[in-house]
């Protein structure tokens, strides 16, 4: 009768676990050289497989792209912010707190944030020109920002099946960090990512249409007080006349 063959990694759990994380980041960071090098069009899973000196199977145990594959070096970075908004003070305004967060982990060496990982600004700028990769990024965004919604609404101590406002903080928040990171990667600057995020949210909490962008003269066709004039707008168009 044949012996049964042993596993030797059976009853050990984390050996499993930490040759399985292994694997997933020698993956990741075969397809993150090679797409940075190549593009993203010209590089196959199986190429990246064989970086990894994996076969295609195992490849699709951890992945279900090339795109995921290049990108999970930065799905972590959507958790690292929000345990910095859960350890915020329960007193601070949400979007406040959403702020704070985000700059936390921007001043976070540990959290090795963008403009301090080595060519992750390479990678968002490849991810602007590629349709795929960009979507599979914003894939990664909501998965952290629904999160951040149940983070929020945790704070508030409402349900946001009901509440809107907890999905309305993040979504402002979160669009903020997008423009932020956008401007950064048109801008050239690597390092320039914390000042682009501070000034975005400084966009958002203050007046959009404030002192350095004078609002708009009342129309010809529609005077003062006019009928049809909400007391707001007429209060708005008083203030720019003067």
């Amino acid at each position: 009768m044949a012996m049964e063959r042993k596993d030797p990694e059976r009853g050990h759990p984390e050996r499993r676990s930490r040759k399985a994380r292994r694997t997933r980041d020698t993956l990741a960071k075969a397809a993150f050289e090679l797409v940075l090098a190549r593009g993203l069009r010209k590089v196959t899973v199986e190429e990246i497989a064989e970086a990894a000196d994996v076969d295609r199977r195992t490849f699709s145990r951890y992945f279900p792209s090339k795109e995921a594959a290049v990108l999970d070096s930065l799905r972590g970075d959507g958790d690292r912010i929000n345990e910095a908004l859960r350890a915020r003070p329960a007193s601070e305004p949400p979007l406040l707190a959403y702020r704070r967060a985000v700059l936390a982990w921007l001043a976070d060496p540990e959290a090795e944030p963008w403009h301090r990982r080595p060519r992750i600004f390479d990678l968002l700028v490849v991810a602007e020109e590629e349709p795929a990769l960009y979507a599979a990024f914003h894939h990664i965004r909501v998965d952290a920002q629904e999160d951040s919604v149940a983070i929020v609404a945790a704070r508030l101590g409402v349900d946001p099946r009901q509440d809107i406002r907890p999905a309305v903080t993040v979504a402002a928040g979160a669009g903020a960090l997008l423009a932020a990171q956008a401007a950064w990667v048109r801008g050239g600057r690597p390092e320039a990512l914390p000042e682009l995020v501070a000034e975005a949210f400084d966009a958002l909490t203050g007046d959009l249409l404030g002192a350095r962008t004078p609002l708009p003269a009342p129309s010809a066709h529609r005077s003062v007080g006019a009928p049809g004039t909400t007391e707001r707008e007429e209060q708005t168009e008083q203030e720019a006349a003067s």
